[in-house]
């Protein structure tokens, strides 16, 4: 090396040294300026200390939460279960919100009833004038009462908004109890057989304490499948809220077993933390997590003015997925919103700027596109509003249009800022960027070629497919089959007019870590793809589905197991409409046959062959098939077994969790190794009848 080159890398290291250092002051100045801020935030959500009666406001009345639960919890399997308890929870966090509780505690007792109890203001005890009844009793007796209705309510901002968590919670109990320690009383009610109170509202003794403490039991004559509650849902959903509410404590406990089973959770980082606990299974670009926060006064309705807050935290990773969750208010809005549009816009923005300012676009080139910034990507968006328009109860979509505006404004400002600040992650970022448009480009080129021959043209359905005679997509069902002998059993015993044949040639692409270029190549995909006739994520549009069922059917083996989850992690990522919305089945073919006087049984588990024994009485040794593919059967065998609608048994695929459902695509198929020896390690004593 030449003593000019040695003294210009001297001059490069000098320099690069002065700009960690002017961006580590920046970042540190910039620390203390939002823990100041976040406490002059804190203060303005704090609602009224003052917390009575009189913020109690009536909107209507309680029989129609039994005759139709749906309507309230969306359903009375195990998901409607557990969304009583989270009814109640958000209730604690509102008072969290609210600024007067720091610590929630939820039990699971014996018998699976519920404790929740948290150290807020505790219901008010006094008398609403309305109902000539106490606010407690109010509360959880008449429909669309509580304290979060807007002006002169007890709460400015609110994740149960509606009003009708508690009554509903009630309403579907076998027996429900209050207690409530305020103004130095400790008071008690209890109701019964769906929300009857047994007495008025008493005090039973004195308490220094304040708070509220909830205990319920579900009814069984509503919950028919299951009263039983999994303490790993609720944990989760603890930790999420934990997440959430920087420094709120939520303990969760599990007092069923012998020993009871704790888990305490209190984040001082929030959201920021929540973006490295998503991330820990993957390779981040850079240890920072880029944090943007604010609020703004906007018209919330009706001429009526109040504060958005908005907090967003997000972090690039060395991969081809993108994760992005929107919440308001603690409500998990997994089909986004104006907060994500908002977000959204921002970063594209931005980033876009940045890479013109900086030589990474020239004046000829296109703009990057929203999913070039967003891959590689984990964010969370957190806003709290006042008087937040959700789509329907589920409170599953935002759609307060101010929001759009508030967060792309608070958002694009500070991640400016940040890129400004931090030019070594700045370059970090955008090579990345323009890996992503790059490996886009390529992908498109690749769709084109494919569509060219015909593979994603839905007019030309593939020659594999033998499709059914029907064009009422909502009597359709399409059968994605393993191998090519099972394919010809499967067409040959089918319903002809309503069900659709697809056979797969071996394992498709594992689509969690290749990218879009490999996937578009892939014959198999494509197949599907052309098949199904709805296109591939972001056009995928679910109203076009050519069958309202889609059902995998594969051998009861490894190989078998091991196709089914390449299909679902396609079909999560490139089209988790299908699962979100009920149309993704898994056929459930027999493992064992038995022959009795010239008549086939058929037992589908261990379990059911040994009651199949038994009920016909045959001695022990009796010969029996025990399939180990679905080629084994014959095409009658096939139909009355696994594709008759009036005999079959498929298992339904639910999405109750998308952030949940990522975590474990992407810990169990992901690059990283680590997280799957771990749940192998971890599942490994359950394993039965091990097929290798």
């Amino acid at each position: 090396m030449s003593t000019q080159e040695k003294k210009k890398t001297e001059k490069e290291l000098a320099l690069e040294a002065e700009e960690e250092r002017k961006a580590s002051e920046a970042n540190a100045k910039r620390e203390a300026e939002q823990q100041e801020e976040l406490k002059r935030e804190k203060e303005l959500e704090r609602a009224d200390e003052n917390y009575t009666a009189t913020n109690i406001q009536v909107l209507e009345g309680l029989e129609a939460v039994r005759k139709r639960p749906g309507m309230y919890i969306g359903t009375t399997a195990a998901a409607g279960l557990h969304h009583l308890v989270w009814e109640i929870i958000d209730n604690s966090i509102d008072e969290a919100l609210a600024g007067y509780c720091d610590t929630i505690k939820v039990s699971i007792n014996k018998g699976d009833t519920i404790t929740v109890s948290d150290n807020g203001r505790g219901i008010p005890v006094d008398v609403v004038a309305k109902t000539g009844v106490s606010a407690v009793e109010t509360v959880y007796t008449v429909l669309h009462a509580g304290g979060k209705f807007g002006e002169g309510g007890g709460y400015k901002v609110s994740g149960g908004l509606h009003g009708v968590g508690a009554s509903v919670v009630n309403a579907l109990s076998e027996w429900l109890e209050v207690k409530v320690e305020k103004d130095g009383g400790l008071y008690f009610i209890r109701f019964e057989n769906g929300g009857h109170p047994t007495e008025k509202l008493k005090q039973t003794g004195s308490s220094v304490n304040r708070g509220t403490t909830v205990t319920f039991k579900p009814d069984s004559t509503i919950f028919t499948e299951t009263t039983t509650f999994d303490y790993d849902t609720i944990r989760e959903r603890c930790r999420q809220m934990a997440f959430l509410n920087r420094g709120i404590k939520i303990v969760v406990t599990d007092d069923r077993g012998d020993e009871p089973i704790v888990a305490e959770y209190c984040y001082e980082g929030g959201i920021k933390e929540y973006v490295l606990a998503l991330n820990k299974n993957k390779e981040p670009l850079f240890p920072n997590v880029i944090y943007c926060e604010g609020r703004e006064e906007a018209e919330i309705g009706a001429g009526k003015f109040g504060n958005i807050f908005v907090e967003v935290a997000l972090q690039y990773f060395d991969g081809y997925t993108q994760n992005v969750y929107s919440f308001c208010n603690n409500i998990h809005t997994h089909e986004g919103g104006t907060h994500e549009e908002g977000f959204k816009l921002a970063i594209g923005r931005v980033l876009n700027k940045y890479a013109r300012d900086n030589g990474y676009l020239k004046e000829k080139d296109d703009n990057f596109k929203t999913e070039d910034v967003l891959e590689g990507l984990t964010a969370i968006v957190s806003v709290k509003h006042p008087n937040p328009q959700y789509e329907g109860q589920t409170k599953t979509k935002l759609g307060n249009s101010e929001v759009r505006k508030i967060v792309s404004g608070i958002v694009g400002e500070q991640l400016e800022r940040f890129l400004l600040e931090n030019p070594k992650i700045s370059r970090q970022v955008m090579d990345k960027v323009v890996l992503a448009a790059n490996a886009r480009v390529a992908a498109r080129a690749a769709k084109e070629n494919i569509r060219r021959k015909g593979a994603l043209d839905i007019t030309t359905l593939p020659g594999k497919l033998a499709d059914c005679s029907s064009k009422d997509a909502s009597r359709c069902e399409l059968f994605i089959v393993e191998g090519n002998s099972a394919g010809g059993s499967a067409k040959n015993g089918r319903d002809r007019e309503t069900q659709a044949i697809l056979p797969l040639r071996g394992k498709i692409l594992n689509v969690q870590k290749a990218q879009e270029k490999r996937i578009y190549a892939n014959a198999e995909i494509g197949n599907m793809i052309t098949a199904i006739g709805a296109g591939i994520d972001p056009e995928f549009d679910v109203s076009k589905i050519r069958y309202d069922k889609i059902v995998i059917m594969t051998d009861a083996d490894v190989d078998g197991s091991h196709i089914r989850i390449l299909l679902l992690t396609f079909f999560n990522r490139f089209m988790k409409e299908l699962i979100s919305e009920g149309h993704i089945f898994i056929a459930q073919p027999p493992l064992y046959k038995v022959e009795y006087k010239g008549k086939p049984y058929y037992a589908y588990n261990d379990g059911q062959l040994d009651d199949l024994k038994k009920q016909l009485g045959l001695r022990p040794g009796y010969p029996f098939q025990r399939y180990k593919g679905l080629g084994e059967m014959d095409a009658e065998q096939l139909w009355e077994t696994t594709m008759d609608p009036s005999n079959r048994k498929l298992v339904k695929i639910t999405l109750e969790d998308a952030m949940e459902a990522d975590q474990i695509f992407d810990d169990l198929m992901g690059d990283n190794v680590e997280p799957r020896r771990e749940f192998i390690h971890a599942n490994a004593q359950f394993v039965k009848n091990l097929d290798i």
